[in-house]
This record gives C-alpha cells, sequence and structure tokens, in this order.
C-alpha cells in the first residue's frame, strides 16, 4: 500500500445545478494498493495504537525513577519543588515530571533525526527527481530495502518521492507528542513512557529515511561486508595541503566538496577531513577523506590550527565553533538553516566575492544554503587561505605554557566545571615547573567540553595546555576504520536466523552513541573486542565505531583489520554514522521477517513481540548521550531490545528495571498450548546504568538471555555470562538457578560447581515455551 497525495484541477465544471470555473480539489491521500502481503494491525500508528504492547512491556519492567532534577521550571507557575512527594502547580509529581522530560528529549531526537531526513530529502529530489528509485542493495539481494519503514507504517518505499509520505506522517507525531509534554496534558507516568516509546520509534523511522536516500543518490556502500578501509586520527592529516574540515551530520555540502574537487581533478591537492557522523558519511562517498574522531575531538583539531576552512551542517556542532575559528583565522561556513551561527547569508552573492570576503578576513564567516555553491567556495577559500594562515594555531609553546601555568591559584575552579573531576590543578601546577607528563596523562580523560577555561577565573588555557602536553600522543594517531556498509543482507539474516534464535550465536552486540567519557574511547574498543573473541556480532555506529578503531591490537591491526565485517559470529560490522542505527533496528526485524517468515507490513506488535522473546540483542551506550541517544535508546525498548548506559546512572532520570525476585512478572503465553509458563527474568531489564565497563559487559551478556533459547543455546549464553561474571568479579553469580531450565543448559566446565549451586538452592527443572506475551498468537501455527 502506498498513500498518494490526489490534485484535482479543472479549468471549468457544468453541471445541472451549478456552473464552476477554476474548481481545485485537494484530497490529502488515497490508497493504492501494490503490495501482495496482507497489511497488518496498525498501519501509521497513532500515539496510543501500540499503547497496550507498551503496556505490557512496562509491567515486566517498571520505571525506577532517578530524580536529577527535584524542581520543574517549564511554565510561570513555578518554580515548584517537587522533592519529597510534593505536587508542582498543575498537579505532576515527581515520576510523571521525570517521564515527561524524558519525553521531552525523546522528542527532541527525533525531530533532530526527521528533520535531517526531510533536509536530505527534499535536496535529493531537487537533484535527482521524485522518482529516483530506492536501492540498498538490490544487486546482493537486499529485497527488504526499508524494514523499519514497512513494518511501522505498512507501505513499501520505491522511490525518493515516496520518502515524503513517510515523512508527513512522521512530523504529524512528532507534533502530537511533543504537544503532549504541554502543561495541563498527559497526567499519567505509564502514558508518558508509552509516548516516550512512541518518538523513539518514529525516531528509527527518520534515520532510516535518511540513509536509504543517502544511499541510493550518493552511492553509499549498499550493504558491502567487505567496504573500504579510511583513515582515521588526527595523525593522519597531510598538513602540507590546503585543509578542510567538516564538522555534522548533513553531508550534501561535503559530497558537492568532493565532487567539485573531482570535477577539477585537484582531489589530491586537498585534504578532506572531518568530525562527528559527516565524518562517516564522507567516507562512505568517497574512501579517501579522513575522520579525524568524534565531537569531542573539535576543539583540539581547531586549535591544532590545521584546519584552513572549516565547514559546519547540523547537529553535534560547538556553539561557539565561529569564535574558535577566529581564534586560529579559520574563515567558517554554515550550510543549513538549523545553525547560521549569526552569520550573513550569502547563498546569492558571487562566489568570487564571498572567497575575497573570507580569504581576506573582511568576515568571520558565510552562511551559504546551496551546497554546490558550499562546495566551491570551500575548496577556492582553503587554496587562498592555506599560504596566508600558514597553520596558524593558538597551542602555546612551551615557555609561553610555563608562563601562564604558573598564573595558576590553585583555586580548583576547573576541577569543579569538569564534568569528570580530573586532575587539572595538580597537572597545571606540575606544567609550571616544565613538567607536562600531568597534562599529557589528562588527554585520553578529557571529553573536550571546555568547561575548565571558562571556569578559570585566570583564563588559563587549560585545554590547550592538554593538547601541547600531548602532540606525541597526537601525531601517533594514525588508524584505519571500514567504513559504514549500511544495512545487513538478506542472505547474511538466512545465514544467521537460526543460531541468533536458537541461541547458538550467543547474541547481537550493538555498540552505540558518543563515548564522551574519560577513557571512553578505549573502553569501547575493549568491550567490542571481548565480544568478539566470544563470537557475538558487534554492530557499531556514529562515534562509537570511530571509537572502536583508535585502538590497535598486539599485531598492531585496528579491529576493523583483525575481524571481518559480516554479520555473523565474530563479526564487527560498522553500519555508518547515527541515522544508520536504524539498520541495527532493521536486522532484528528482518530476522523475524526474513528468517521466521512473520508477516512485517504494519505488523509491529508481532515482530516486536518475536524480537523481545528470541533474538538475543542488546545496545549499549557508553558515555554522555545527547537527546537523539535517547530518542535511539527509546525506539529499541519499544521493540522490547535492552538498553545499557552509563556511566553516571543517575543523569538518565529512570531505569526500566525488571525484578526477578517477582516471579509474577515473567510468565509468558505458550503459543503451542496456551498455557501460562514461567520463562524467567529474561530479559532481566529494559534499561539499565552501569557505572565500570566490567560491570556493562557481565550485564550484556545476561541480556543476551531469551525465553525461546534452545538447551544448546542457554549453555552457550550461562558460559559466556558466567565466566565473564567470574572473569570481572571473581565469583560465581548468585542468580544461576533462575536461568538454568534442565541440567543439559548446564555448561560442560563448570558442570560440579553449578549442580552444586543447583542442589542447594532447591532448584527444579522448568519446561522451555513457545513463548509470546500476545495471547491472539496462541495455536497460530508459523
Amino acid at each position: 500500500m502506498s498513500r498518494k497525495g490526489l490534485h484535482l484541477k479543472l479549468e471549468e465544471l457544468k453541471t445541472e445545478l451549478a456552473q464552476v470555473k477554476g474548481l481545485e480539489i485537494a484530497i490529502g491521500r488515497i490508497v493504492e494498493e501494490e503490495w501482495a502481503e496482507p497489511v497488518g494491525p496498525t498501519p501509521f500508528p497513532s500515539l496510543a495504537s501500540l499503547r497496550d504492547w507498551d503496556l505490557k512491556l512496562l509491567k515486566k519492567y517498571k520505571p525506577m525513577y532517578l530524580p536529577y532534577c527535584d524542581v520543574c521550571c517549564l511554565c510561570t507557575m513555578g518554580k515548584c519543588d517537587l522533592s519529597k512527594g510534593k505536587l508542582g502547580a498543575c498537579g505532576l509529581d515527581m515520576s510523571k515530571q521525570q517521564s515527561r522530560i524524558v519525553l521531552l528529549a525523546c522528542c527532541i531526537g527525533a525531530a533532530t533525526h526527521t528533520g535531517h531526513a526531510r533536509h536530505l530529502v527534499e535536496h535529493l529530489i531537487e537533484k535527482y527527481g521524485p522518482d529516483y528509485p530506492i536501492d540498498v542493495g538490490r544487486t546482493v539481494g537486499v529485497e527488504v530495502e526499508a524494514p523499519v519503514t514497512r513494518l511501522v507504517c505498512g507501505v513499501r518505499p520505491k522511490t525518493l518521492g515516496d520518502l515524503e509520505d513517510v515523512l508527513d506522517y512522521l512530523e504529524t507525531q512528532i507534533v502530537h507528542l511533543l504537544s503532549s509534554t504541554h502543561t495541563g496534558q498527559e497526567g499519567d507516568e505509564l502514558d508518558f513512557e508509552s509516548k516516550v516509546f512512541h518518538a523513539g520509534m518514529i525516531d528509527q523511522v527518520g534515520m532510516e529515511i535518511a540513509d536509504i536516500a543517502q544511499i541510493s543518490a550518493f552511492n553509499l556502500p549498499r550493504a558491502d561486508p567487505n567496504a573500504p578501509l579510511a583513515d582515521i586520527g588526527l595523525g593522519t592529516v597531510d598538513t602540507s595541503k590546503p585543509v578542510i574540515l567538516i564538522i555534522g551530520h548533513n553531508v550534501p555540502p561535503s559530497v558537492e566538496i568532493i565532487d567539485y574537487l573531482e570535477r577539477n581533478g585537484l582531489y589530491d591537492k586537498v585534504e578532506v577531513t572531518g568530525i562527528c557522523c559527516t565524518a562517516h558519511d564522507i567516507t562512505r562517498y568517497e574512501s579517501r577523506a579522513k575522520i579525524i574522531g568524534p565531537i569531542s575531538w573539535q576543539l583540539r583539531y581547531v586549535r591544532s590550527g590545521v584546519p584552513d576552512v572549516i565547514v559546519v551542517d547540523e547537529q553535534c556542532i560547538r556553539a561557539d565553533i565561529l569564535v574558535e575559528a577566529q581564534k586560529i583565522k579559520a574563515p567558517v561556513i554554515a550550510s543549513t538553516e538549523k545553525n547560521c551561527l549569526g552569520l550573513a547569508d550569502r547563498t546569492n552573492d558571487p562566489v568570487e566575492e564571498i572567497i575575497s570576503d573570507l580569504a581576506g578576513g573582511k568576515t568571520p564567516g558565510a552562511l551559504i544554503l546551496n551546497p554546490e555553491k558550499v562546495g566551491e567556495v570551500a575548496v577556492k577559500t582553503a587554496f587562498q587561505v592555506y599560504p596566508n594562515r600558514s597553520k596558524f594555531k593558538i597551542i602555546p609553546e612551551i615557555d609561553e605554557l610555563i608562563r601562564e601555568a604558573r598564573r595558576c591559584t590553585r583555586c580548583n575552579e576547573c576541577r569543579r566545571a569538569c564534568p569528570n573531576n580530573l586532575p587539572i590543578p595538580e597537572a597545571v601546577s606540575d606544567a609550571a615547573t616544565g613538567n607536562l607528563t600531568g597534562l599529557a596523562n589528562l588527554y585520553e580523560a578529557c571529553i573536550g567540553c571546555g568547561r575548565c577555561e571558562s571556569a578559570c577565573p585566570n583564563h588559563i588555557r587549560v585545554h590547550s595546555f592538554i593538547v601541547k602536553g600531548s602532540e606525541r600522543k597526537i601525531r601517533e594517531e594514525k588508524y584505519k576504520v571500514r567504513v559504514g556498509r549500511g544495512p545487513i543482507q538478506d542472505v547474511e539474516i538466512r545465514n544467521v536466523g537460526a543460531p541468533i534464535v536458537l541461541g547458538e550465536i550467543p547474541g547481537v552486540v550493538a555498540l552505540v552513541g558518543c563515548a564522551n567519557y574519560p577513557e571512553g574511547g578505549i573502553e569501547v574498543a575493549e568491550i567490542a573486542e571481548e565480544f568478539l573473541k566470544r563470537r557475538y556480532i558487534v554492530v557499531a555506529s556514529g562515534c562509537s565505531a570511530m571509537s572502536i578503531a583508535a585502538y590497535k591490537n598486539e599485531e598492531g591491526k585496528t579491529l576493523y583489520e583483525a575481524y571481518p565485517g559480516t554479520f555473523e559470529a565474530g563479526g564487527l560490522v560498522n553500519v555508518g554514522s547515527c541515522v544508520s542505527n536504524s539498520h541495527i533496528a532493521g536486522a532484528a526485524i528482518k530476522i523475524a521477517n526474513i528468517f521466521a517468515k512473520r508477516n512485517l507490513r504494519a505488523n509491529y506488535e508481532e515482530i516486536a513481540d518475536y524480537i523481545h522473546n528470541r533474538v538475543g540483542a542488546v545496545g549499549l551506550a557508553w558515555g554522555a548521550i545527547t537527546q537523539k541517544a535517547a530518542s535511539i535508546a527509546s525506539g529499541f525498548w519499544r521493540l522490547g531490545v535492552p538498553v545499557i548506559v552509563g556511566p553516571h546512572g543517575s543523569k538518565y532520570r529512570r531505569m526500566l528495571l525488571g525484578r526477578r525476585d517477582h516471579e509474577e512478572d515473567w510468565y509468558v503465553y505458550d503459543a503451542r498450548t496456551g498455557k501460562r509458563v514461567y520463562a524467567g527474568p529474561t530479559p532481566e531489564h529494559l534499561f539499565y546504568a552501569a557505572e565500570t565497563k566490567e560491570e556493562a559487559m557481565v550485564m550484556m551478556a545476561k541480556l543476551c538471555l531469551r525465553p525461546n533459547d534452545t538447551s544448546k543455546g542457554r549453555m552457550i549464553k550461562l558460559a559466556n555470562y558466567i565466566d565473564m561474571h567470574r572473569k570481572f568479579y571473581g565469583v560465581m553469580p548468585d542468580d544461576i538457578p533462575q536461568y538454568v531450565r534442565r541440567e543439559s543448559e548446564i555448561p560442560v566446565t563448570m558442570k560440579d560447581e553449578i549442580v552444586k549451586i543447583l542442589k542447594d538452592s532447591g532448584w527444579q527443572e522448568k519446561p522451555t515455551p513457545d513463548p509470546t506475551l500476545l495471547p491472539r498468537l496462541v495455536g497460530v501455527k508459523k
């Protein structure tokens, strides 16, 4: 089914009753049947369409609130103190307020991805036309091109123009969701939570629309497990050439820069570098482009003086980027109306006039809302600016650094401002004596926020100090990352569907988000390697995919060079940028559809029920997360996939935790008999905060357990869970009796110990159900 707008225009209409001229009739949409698969129960679901499913999940995983702020300031009836059970002026209590704030965050995230998709699709339609075909891997057998969109909306987009209808729906839902947060609207925390899930689902569709559009039109890798390797790291940049830095997420201006260079035979004369998700996408378009690093690399790279021109598009760009760029005399080009930076709109000005103003320093930057013009201006400006700037940097020389460090009064304001309480005063004190070791030691722990400098009453350039102290490390930042491959092939799903569902592949772990946490980058890489060695499927995206690359094993290889990019046991799959996260959800959905042959079209509840009970998948966002990461997580919750975040768990406002001691929460229907059967706490939590990487890894292994595991699969999963628990905690876990259903599931190498534990606990065998939370699926043969 596709939904098309009908617009009828008549010059003149004569009837027996009247004569009408210039008549126009617009009917929003008509339904056009083109897809043989029957429509499921929830095409284009509204806010309440999937509420019953959400409440089933929330009954198992009750919100546990972690008030990060006791006060509500959203309207002028407040401030309202909500502590100690007090109600606000509108009647909301603390729990409802926490859910409301989470919903707001998820709406922001969903709106950001959907707005990104809207801009991208409109640009591509203008450039290639509405009939340009969607193709994300047809030659390698990708027939389910948009699993999330098919599941949610019940449509099968074939062209860029078809995507506009889906975007119309997403935008309507975001408006309704956002309106629910207004004073005097929703008044129940579980209904707020249901809307959080809805926002996450909308977000997943928006991300999918954006990525399938750019894969199709820009010919990005189409489900290619052997996508090329690209350079990543500040040390990979050739500073003998003009350097263009691109920051953000929306790739059309970057594509035009590369196209301009190629058309004019200039590519080998300029370095094109990127930070954040635009960097991922330019390497997907041209693998000779270079990734500097994730969001937290902005300050250190700009202050290094290496970039000659900075182009920004949207999302994750420092609000003070123009100020920082002016310090190194690098002009800035803003390229979207979402982030104008206070710059004059030069979109319609002559190219040479803009370049003259930028290169001559007459203006610090320009707003150019035409991607093609951005490409030409950025390249020509870089060539003109390069010889005059001479890589001017603001990183102090050692003598200057020592003099400045001696102004430190040890007031500790920098440390108090640091989100990670780093020992900055001690490092600066050492630097005053000429010892920069302390500064160098902060490099891996610093997330580059710059709050230390903002807090310093003596205006000491602490972050620049850290960069100076780490120059050797920075020069050695030379790694390889496999560029984002896009979706998972249908044939890969067929190959791994059975072993995943039966538990013989112990799980799929997804590493997403920004590792903005001290040592977060290396920890994400270590987590990935631990699970790769154990033959899990490891999937990564966005900044986490970059962090995984910034680590080499004992053979001097990055994990992308050491492990295959195939969606298989022991495979490391980089799907791409933020919007490519949709392919991770898409893979789970395709397992239910392609392997298990469940109908996909607008059949959300049944597919989510299948994934929740049978697909051992878990997500991890390690480090501070943005509103986009919140909405990404909530999309996985509605599919029943657990997500772990951390550290600093209290900042996440609420968890969705199961209670394994509440036996009544863990019953499912056996689809064969209709009986309610105890399935154990699998997975135990839906949203969990860990404080260490070791805690996160043990929980990840545990949250891959599913009610549907076969005895062999359960044995494999338990072996990994128990082994990691012993490895990191030094003891056996105390909940083994709840996960062993029969003796054949006991890992062989630990049999004697576990048998004793079971005997001491009074353990009894339990049945293995054909699990479902949906009574309507009982007796339905699949």
